[in-house]
């Protein structure tokens, strides 16, 4: 009988792998109330606008960048749910289950076991990603019509996931050396809501603010565009998050403002009980959304090596 070559076996073993977590991913109840949440929630964020216009007798006025700016329709929450669900059992859940005992027994490799895992979580949030945003579209040129930049789409889908990525490694890690999904949902929620109290007071009280970006999640808030200063207080522009949440919004502005700066400010509170804003410093967009972008990849490296080197010295007798 002739053996397959050992590329073959490879690629079949890392195939079953995938297909056996594709299954598993979409028959999760987690993660269909999670899809269905975020449906229920673009769908609030396009119809509530022009319903709550009709109610004041206003009109709904056309937008034709709409989409470039609202994307998937997801916020740093968004990313950190879809990475929760995807992943929170798909290491911890086999220990937790007795199955991972004939899984590593197997004449697959757990290195192959792991990025079939990876790349089944990955073609899980590709899938309802692609979903939202073809809502998104369709929704958005109904009701604020035509729309423009629409081969940014891929950009934004492309930053999202990538977001989304970042919070599936922690979750993932917390996963793989604890061996319980509980406490892999625990500490992924801990760090999340951890780092946006930090970050909410950091960016409104410190000077500090800026250390946020070098952290997981919505990093520090900045505001894009040209600071007119009036009594200290008034500036021009839209608030940004600066961090890895943020990396589809901050490259779609990039690649449509790519001279912007992005300006940092603290909030103080002067003796008289006035409340004012004051401009710390100003980076180029572009520097911002390339700092993103490395810290992203280094976290998500880093945190898939934990998890992979934690299932890679796992006991079978566990």
């Amino acid at each position: 009988m002739t053996r397959k070559p050992a590329s073959v076996r490879w690629r079949t073993n890392f195939l079953a792998i995938i297909r056996y977590e594709l299954l598993w991913n979409i028959r999760k109840k987690k993660f269909l109330g999670v899809l269905i949440l975020a449906f229920v929630l673009a769908t609030l964020t396009l119809a509530l606008p022009p319903i709550l216009n009709n109610l004041n007798n206003l009109t709904t006025e056309p937008d034709p960048d709409y989409l470039t700016t609202t994307g998937v329709g997801l916020t740093g929450f968004g990313f950190f749910l879809f990475a929760l669900v995807s992943v929170m059992n798909s290491i911890s859940g086999e220990f937790e289950s007795g199955s991972i005992l004939p899984l590593l027994t197997k004449p697959i490799s757990r290195t192959t076991i792991y990025l079939g895992k990876i790349f089944a979580a990955f073609l899980t949030i590709l899938g309802a990603y692609v979903l939202l945003i073809i809502y998104m579209a369709a929704g958005g040129s109904i009701i604020y019509g035509p729309q423009n930049n629409l081969h940014l789409i891929f950009i934004t889908l492309f930053g999202s996931i990538v977001s989304t990525l970042v919070w599936m490694g922690i979750v993932l890690a917390a996963g793989s050396v604890s061996k319980s999904s509980m406490l892999a949902a625990l500490l992924g929620i801990g760090v999340w809501l951890g780092l946006n109290i930090a970050g909410g007071i950091l960016s409104v009280f410190s000077n500090q603010a800026g250390i946020m970006n070098y952290l997981p999640g919505s990093g520090a808030s900045g505001t894009l565009g040209t600071i007119i200063s009036v009594n200290q207080t008034s500036i021009t522009g839209g608030s940004i998050s600066t961090g890895t949440d943020g990396i589809a919004e901050n490259l779609i502005n990039y690649i449509l403002h790519p001279a912007e700066n992005v300006t940092f400010f603290k909030t103080e509170i002067r003796g008289t009980g006035q409340i004012i804003r004051v401009p710390l410093y100003s980076e180029p967009l572009s520097l911002v959304v390339a700092r993103s972008i490395a810290v992203a990849v280094i976290y998500i490296f880093v945190f898939n090596l934990i998890a992979w080197y934690a299932l890679k010295r796992a006991q079978v007798a566990e």
